[in-house]
């Protein structure tokens, strides 16, 4: 049996297992989650999924996906 797991990995280096896999370059919010676009406003925190990086072991996987902040200027382009 091999278990499978999915972490974020935030710019500061804690981690957070989450139940959902991930895209490169996908904007989420601070659980993980994906966020909808376009934003309300760009006073928000969000991070963009930089890399992603799977390693194995005897019965486990773990993918990890290192995340990047977005500014306040770079979240204005995608509001509405």
């Amino acid at each position: 049996m091999t278990i499978y797991t999915n972490i974020i990995v935030f710019p500061e280096g804690d981690q957070q297992e989450i139940e959902h896999s991930l895209r490169i370059n996908q904007l989420v919010d601070l659980n993980g989650y994906p966020v909808n676009l376009p934003l309300k406003t760009p006073k928000m925190i969000v991070f963009k999924v930089s890399r992603k990086s799977t390693k194995e072991s005897i019965g486990e996987v773990n993918t990890y996906y290192y995340l990047e902040q977005l500014t306040r200027y770079e979240l204005e382009e995608f509001t509405k």
